[in-house]
C-alpha cells in the first residue's frame, strides 16, 4: 500500500475495493499480483476485511438482543465459512453438503440449523445424530424425523418453517404468500406444532421467512411486524414455549445502476421497538436474522482474463476466459427477466501512469462457451482493453460459483481464494 496517495474507490457503483496508484486492490494486494499468486484465471476472490466489516456494520445497526446466523447457502467455500464461523451467531445449511462444511468449523453444533423441503432421510439422519436443529418443512417430513429420531434413540430438535399468508413486496424472490413448496401452511401449524410436542420433539421455535433481496427498508419492516404478529399467535395458540424465532433476513445488495444501498438503520430501530412487546408475549424467544447474500456478496469479485478482442460489424467484443459457467448471476441467467449489467471494469496488466487518462470505449464482454447467452457484460463503457487484461465482476461473493453450471461444455473450474 502507498501512503503516500491514499486509496480512492474505483466507481460510483462500487465502493468497496479501492484503487492505490491505479491499480485495484484485494486484501491489501494488487489485483495482477493476486492473479499471479492463484496462477491461473479465471477465479473468485473474497476479501477478509470486508466480510468482518459488514458484520460489524450489521451489528451496529441492530439490537444486540438479535441473533446474526449466516446462510451458507449464498457462499459455501470452506475457508470464507471457517472465516464466518467466529463473526456470526449460527450457520443455516440448506444440504447434506452444507451440513458437511459447517460441522467442520468451531460453530456449536447447537447454532446450526438446516432448512429446505425435501431432504432426503441420509440428511435428517445425519442431522438427527449431530444434534442439528430441523426447520421442518411438511406434515410427512415431521413424522420421517420422529421415526428417525426413534431409531437412533435421540431426542429431535426442530423448529417449524412456516408458510405465512403475507409475502415480502419489493423483493428479489418471494418466499412466502399463497401456495408455495416451503414451509407449512401457517393455518396448519398450529396442529403440527402441538404433534412434534407431544411426541417428544424439542420444537425450539418458528422459521418465518417470506422474501429476499430487498433493498426497500419499509418493506422489510412491514414483513418482520407481520412476522411477529403470526409467531404470537401459533405460540399461544399452540401452547409451546418459542425460544427461535427466525425471521430470515431479506436485506438486498445493490447490483445494477438505479438501485440504492439498503438503508438498516431504520430497520434496527423498528426491531428495538418490537422487541419489548415480543418478549411480554414470549418471554424466552430470541430473534435471529438469517444472512447470506448481504453478509458476503459485496465482498467478493470474479476476475477473467481477455483471450481476444475482436471487433463485429462495428461493434467490439472482449472474450474472456469465464463465463456463465462460473458466474451464472451475472450473465443475467439466474433469476432475471430483464438482463441487466453487474458493475464490471477492466484492470490492465501494468497499471498506467500516474495521471494518464484511460481512453474507454462501448463493449460487449462475452465468454468462451458456444451460447449467445454467455455475456458478461453487454454493450457497457469500460476502459479501453487488450488480450491479457483481467476483467473483474464485482458484487460477486454471493451465489457465484456454487450457483453456475460448471460442467457446462467441460470447461476447468474457477479456482476461489480468501485473501
Amino acid at each position: 500500500m502507498n501512503a503516500e496517495r491514499p486509496a480512492k474507490p474505483l466507481h460510483a457503483e462500487q465502493r468497496a475495493f479501492p484503487l492505490v496508484d491505479g491499480m485495484l486492490q484485494v486484501g491489501g494486494m494488487a489485483l495482477t499480483r493476486l492473479a499471479d499468486r492463484v496462477g491461473s484465471t479465471p477465479f473468485y476472490a473474497y476479501d477478509r476485511a470486508l466480510l468482518s466489516a459488514r458484520v460489524a456494520h450489521l451489528r451496529a445497526a441492530l439490537p444486540p438482543e438479535i441473533g446474526l446466523h449466516y446462510s451458507i447457502k449464498a457462499n459455501p467455500m470452506p475457508a470464507l465459512v471457517q472465516w464466518m464461523a467466529q463473526l456470526v451467531d449460527g450457520f443455516d445449511v440448506a444440504s447434506g453438503g452444507e451440513l458437511s462444511i459447517a460441522l467442520d468449523t468451531p460453530m456449536a453444533v447447537g447454532h446450526i440449523s438446516f432448512a429446505g423441503p425435501g431432504k432426503s432421510q441420509a440428511e435428517l439422519r445425519r442431522a438427527l445424530a449431530a444434534g442439528v436443529m430441523l426447520h421442518i418443512e411438511s406434515e410427512r417430513e415431521a413424522a420421517t424425523v420422529l421415526t428417525l429420531a426413534a431409531e437412533l434413540g435421540v431426542q429431535a430438535v426442530v423448529s417449524v418453517r412456516i408458510n405465512p399468508p403475507f409475502e415480502l413486496k419489493s423483493s428479489g424472490m418471494r418466499m412466502g404468500g399463497g401456495a408455495k413448496p416451503f414451509g407449512v401452511d401457517a393455518e396448519r401449524a398450529v396442529a403440527l406444532m402441538r404433534h412434534l410436542a407431544a411426541q417428544g420433539a424439542d420444537v425450539r421455535g418458528l422459521q418465518i421467512f417470506c422474501g429476499s433481496q430487498s433493498l426497500d427498508a419499509q418493506a422489510i419492516m412491514q414483513a418482520q411486524a407481520s412476522s411477529f404478529e403470526l409467531a404470537i399467535a401459533l405460540a399461544q395458540q399452540s401452547g409451546i414455549d418459542l425460544r427461535i424465532l427466525n425471521i430470515g433476513g431479506a436485506f438486498g445488495i445493490a447490483y445494477f445502476p438505479g438501485d440504492r444501498p439498503l438503508d438498516i438503520a431504520p430497520i434496527g430501530a423498528h426491531l428495538a421497538q418490537w422487541l419489548p412487546r415480543l418478549k411480554a408475549a414470549l418471554p424466552s424467544v430470541q430473534v435471529v436474522m438469517e444472512m447470506g447474500r448481504y453478509l458476503v456478496g459485496e465482498a467478493g469479485i470474479y476476475v477473467t482474463r481477455v483471450v481476444d478482442r475482436k471487433v463485429s460489424r462495428g461493434q467490439v467484443f472482449l472474450v474472456v476466459d469465464g463465463g456463465l459457467h462460473h458466474h451464472l448471476a451475472a450473465s443475467g441467467n439466474f433469476g432475471q427477466v430483464i438482463r441487466k449489467n453487474y458493475p464490471v471494469t477492466v484492470v490492465p496488466r501494468q497499471a498506467p501512469a500516474a495521471g494518464a487518462s484511460v481512453p474507454r470505449e462501448v463493449v460487449s464482454v462475452v465468454g468462451p462457451l458456444c451460447t449467445p447467452l454467455d455475456i458478461l457484460a453487454a454493450q457497457m463503457e469500460l476502459p479501453q482493453a487488450d488480450v491479457g487484461d483481467l476483467v473483474v465482476v464485482f458484487q460477486s461473493g454471493a451465489y457465484g460459483l456454487s450457483a453456475s453450471p460448471t460442467a457446462f461444455l467441460g470447461h476447468p473450474a474457477a479456482a476461489e481464494v480468501l485473501v
